[in-house]
């Protein structure tokens, strides 16, 4: 996953942290990172997490 963390708690905070500082949504940032958007949200969903786009966050 393009240098990301495989860890999915540190593969949030990675991403939240890219989301807050760098990206207006998380489309931009899969498309800029050329990252899988479907496999991230997968690897996510099945720790608990899941993209919020109103804070533009996954929680």
């Amino acid at each position: 996953m393009g240098g990301l963390p495989m860890d999915p708690i540190m593969l949030s905070s990675v991403l939240n942290t890219k989301l807050r500082d760098q990206y207006k949504d998380f489309d931009q940032l899969c498309d800029d990172l050329q990252l899988n958007k479907e496999e991230i949200l997968d690897k996510l969903k099945a720790v608990g997490f899941e993209y919020m786009p109103e804070i533009n966050q996954f929680r």
